[in-house]
């Protein structure tokens, strides 16, 4: 969902860059590009591990970022270019699931937002699994839920966590990665790398449809 159908990955690096000052973790940019697809409960354990704190607790950083994201997500949040005719285009060939880190809440705030739940047939959230990506289990679970064998999925993807998830998991991957990224040698484990959505056509699917 972040990144791939939504424009959030902005909002949540300006809602971590805002509230880790408040326990002494000043963010930069790049500093929110090396936990991307990673659970908010995990990018919290992972500046604590490097810069503890004693109050507030994780738990309520963790919640601090996910309400602002929240606020940003309706005020400013917008659908990325091509993803409803995405969405569309390949609901009318394929199942489809969203299998996010995000948390339910936000989730809810992006499908109803903006009308688009109708187009899946499993919407999940890592909320629900021991760990989060890169750990393959979404992406297991999220296949179990929609009843076809990972082989026969394509995962769609910006971050290279979620790659990696995703190859772990036996998928294969098409990978969307946001410019600053993009140039990444790691990202070269995904089958295919297009700039964005507006690239699903009937030639591209004849070419990854499995």
């Amino acid at each position: 969902m972040d990144g791939v159908l939504i424009d959030s990955e902005p909002l949540w690096q300006q809602a971590e860059i805002e509230i880790f000052p408040e326990v002494g973790v000043h963010l930069t940019p790049e500093d929110c590009r090396r936990t991307m697809g990673l659970r908010i409960d995990e990018v919290v354990d992972h500046w604590y591990a490097l810069q503890p704190w004693e109050a507030p607790t994780k738990e309520e950083i963790g919640r601090r970022v996910v309400v602002r994201v929240g606020e940003l997500i309706r005020s400013e949040g917008r659908l990325l270019p091509g993803a409803e005719d995405a969405l569309r285009f390949v609901g009318a060939r394929a199942r489809l699931a969203l299998a996010s880190s995000s948390y339910y809440e936000l989730i809810d705030a992006v499908v109803d937002g903006f009308a688009i739940r109708t187009y899946f047939d499993v919407v999940y959230s890592a909320e629900d699994e021991p760990s989060g990506k890169p750990h393959p289990g979404i992406y297991l679970t999220a296949a179990r839920k929609l009843g076809v064998d990972p082989t026969r999925v394509i995962a769609i993807e910006d971050s290279l966590n979620g790659v990696l998830a995703a190859k772990a998991a036996r998928m294969r991957c098409i990978a969307i990665p946001e410019r600053a990224i993009a140039s990444d040698p790691r990202f070269g484990i995904a089958d295919e790398m297009i700039s964005s959505l507006t690239e699903f056509d009937e030639r591209f699917w004849a070419r990854i449809a499995v």
